[in-house]
């Protein structure tokens, strides 16, 4: 797992000591290695939207041929402040014909697209998997 928050990783360590855990940004990470998934969830969306659209070369990077990809973003194009334990918490999204169009751009093609779903507690979920030809 990838968070650039040291107290998110030092939390994830302590439940899940036998896994890898790296203190990096998404933005930047690039592990010279292959996964058959990939999850950016309650993450992604934290992102501007140039960066989001960079994300997309880091998924390819790092998937393996048929790899899952997994996010949440907003319903539809825009920007707004939430608010987390206090805080305020940036929020944006690209529509989602954009991100259809980079998901097909950089490899990937949509298994299920839900807005709003109820079984992810009310978010927008995108289900990918890498064609393998990027």
């Amino acid at each position: 797992g990838v968070d650039s928050s040291r107290a998110m990783i030092s939390l994830c360590r302590g439940r899940l000591p036998d896994h890898e855990w790296i203190v990096a940004d998404m933005r930047e990470v690039s592990l010279g290695r292959r996964f058959d998934g990939i999850l950016a969830w309650d993450s992604f969306f934290h992102l501007g939207y140039d960066d989001q659209r960079r994300m997309f070369a880091v998924f390819a990077e790092h998937g393996s041929a048929g790899a899952w990809l997994m996010f949440n973003a907003g319903p539809q194009h825009g920007e707004a402040i939430g608010s987390y334990r206090g805080d305020p918490l940036y929020h944006a999204s690209l529509a989602p014909s954009e991100y259809e169009a980079l998901i097909n751009r950089f490899g990937f093609e949509v298994v299920e697209h839900a807005i709003n779903d109820e079984r992810a507690g009310g978010r927008t979920v995108w289900l990918c998997r890498s064609r393998g030809d990027a």
